[in-house]
């Protein structure tokens, strides 16, 4: 629900000079953003990819990121996750981001400082010896690495805090065995009837195709916990669906975590999910929506009708809204016609104000910002404004 103000205190924050987004003093604004920075992104073609190719792009001022600097200088989160940002060191990757675009002035807009970040290894291009995609060729990358990836950090993951991370409670489940879920979705070969993957795949198999992070933000005295994680498109595959059904899993994984299911364990061994009456954050391109031709709602319900999370406020667009025809398109958050990226708080510890998707009208100025992926990327920014009670 929207915070409600008076008429009088509308008008005096306004005189003030206030923003839409200052109207609630004690608001936090979440956000979420696949911004497309990987190495494919820079590359002519597949053949091409180079793992420094991120490196290599921040260097030379690219055009690119200087948009999705500028957007998040507009937007301006206080807690920021950042989907496909390669994993590379933190000096060449996420820390000369921060100092080279988003503390210089894009397009006139004042520069955003981030005092906290986290950055974490992804299954991502991670090599196995197995031949998962059942091509006939064990290459070790790409459809047979534990996540689908040209090389090792493909398509990471970043956070960006103006808020204190406490880096000690870090809980990822980065090496979690598929296997370990109990009743998990086995991909069965429709042309043999047997398991996709093989006993010694199944035993090895990581469930995250890139990772899952609970990160604790500590807000004013109070811990806010980020779930952040980029399940695998549930697409690129065959009959046996085993990208449908590892992105439901995956998603299940969210759920599971929250509910706190006694079966999980972390990198460090340490068992069990979160907490009872955790305050939390759920954000991350989970690249599964609810309503379209795209549509998996055997996996969106398992939050969207979660009574641990209010997913009551459904953040929209004007841009989306005018671009589409379906009559739920100002939800979606993908340029291919699909709500696939999410900011969703827990029931408990927290109130929601207001939110958006950064999709501008194409009469918009701002409408060069996101034209096409060349422009910034194939998803947009998506926001909550939130207070932790």
């Amino acid at each position: 629900m929207k915070k409600q103000f008076s008429i009088a205190t509308l008008a005096c924050l306004l005189i003030s000079g206030f923003s839409n987004s200052a109207l609630a003093a004690s608001s936090l604004r979440v956000a979420t953003f696949n911004v497309s920075m990987d190495a494919t992104n820079y590359a002519e073609n597949d053949k091409d990819v180079d793992p420094n190719g991120l490196v290599n792009a921040l260097q030379t001022n690219h055009p690119q990121i200087k948009n999705i600097a500028e957007i998040i200088q507009r937007i301006r989160p206080d807690v920021l996750l950042l989907n496909e940002f390669d994993y590379v060191s933190k000096a060449q990757g996420i820390d000369y981001f921060k100092t080279h675009y988003l503390a210089k002035s894009q397009n006139k807009q004042p520069a955003i400082d981030y005092p906290y970040s986290y950055v974490g290894p992804v299954n991502t291009g991670l090599k196995t010896p197995f031949d998962l995609d059942n091509d006939g060729q064990a290459t070790g990358i790409k459809g047979d690495a534990f996540g689908f990836g040209f090389f090792e950090g493909h398509y990471g993951m970043a956070i960006l805090s103006r808020y204190p991370i406490d880096f000690d409670k870090i809980r990822t489940l980065q090496t979690f065995k598929y296997k370990d879920m109990p009743n998990a979705k086995m991909p069965i070969d429709p042309t043999t009837g047997e398991n996709w993957y093989n006993n010694e795949e199944w035993q090895a198999l990581r469930l995250s195709s890139k990772s899952f992070w609970d990160i604790p933000v500590t807000v004013k005295g109070k811990t806010l916990h980020v779930i952040a994680s980029h399940p695998t498109p549930p697409v690129f595959d065959g009959a046996e669906d085993r990208n449908g059904l590892r992105n439901h899993d995956e998603v299940r994984l969210i759920k599971d975590y929250i509910a706190s299911a006694d079966y999980l364990y972390d990198d460090h061994g340490v068992k069990g999910g979160l907490a009872e009456k955790s305050r939390f954050v759920i954000v991350g391109d989970l690249n599964a929506a609810p309503e379209g031709d795209k549509k998996r709602p055997d996996t969106t319900d398992q939050l969207l009708k979660n009574p641990l999370i209010n997913s009551q406020f459904t953040p929209t667009s004007k841009g989306a809204k005018t671009s589409y025809s379906e009559k739920y398109a100002a939800a979606y958050t993908a340029n291919w016609q699909a709500r696939a990226d999410y900011v969703l708080p827990s029931t408990y510890g927290i109130e929601v104000h207001d939110g958006g998707v950064f999709w501008p009208t194409k009469s918009s100025e701002l409408y060069r910002l996101i034209k096409d992926r060349n422009a910034s990327s194939d998803h947009r920014m998506v926001w909550l404004d939130i207070s932790i009670k």
